[in-house]
C-alpha cells in the first residue's frame, strides 16, 4: 500500500509541474541510507539538502528506517552529488538500492 501511495504521489507531482506519464521515464529512483538521522529535524535537513541538488525532483526521508528515497533526472545529477549534499549537511549517506 505504501509503495502504491508513493507511485501515485510521484505521478501526481509530475502532472502538476507540467509533465506527463512520459516524464516518469526520465526520473530514476534510488534509496540512500542515512544512519545518523535520529531526530525529527534530521529528515527535514536531509530533504532540503537533497532538494538543492539540481535534477532532484522528489525526496522522501523516513526517520524510522534511516532511509531517503530520491527521484532525480540522471542526465542532470547522480549519486555522488546527492551523497555529497547530505554529507555537507552533516548526514553522510550511501546508496542502498537503485
Amino acid at each position: 500500500m505504501r509503495m502504491i501511495k508513493k507511485i501515485s504521489t510521484i505521478f501526481c507531482m509530475m502532472l502538476l509541474v507540467g509533465g506527463s506519464a512520459v516524464a516518469l521515464e526520465k526520473l530514476k529512483m534510488v534509496s540512500l541510507a542515512v544512519p545518523t538521522m535520529n531526530c525529527a529535524m534530521c529528515p527535514i535537513t536531509v530533504s532540503k539538502s537533497l532538494m538543492n541538488v539540481p535534477g532532484v525532483q522528489i525526496v522522501d526521508a523516513q526517520l524510522e528506517e534511516g532511509i531517503v528515497q530520491v527521484s532525480f533526472n540522471d542526465k542532470v545529477t547522480g549519486i555522488d552529488a546527492m551523497t555529497y549534499a547530505t554529507k555537507m549537511a552533516g548526514y553522510p549517506s550511501y546508496l542502498i538500492k537503485e
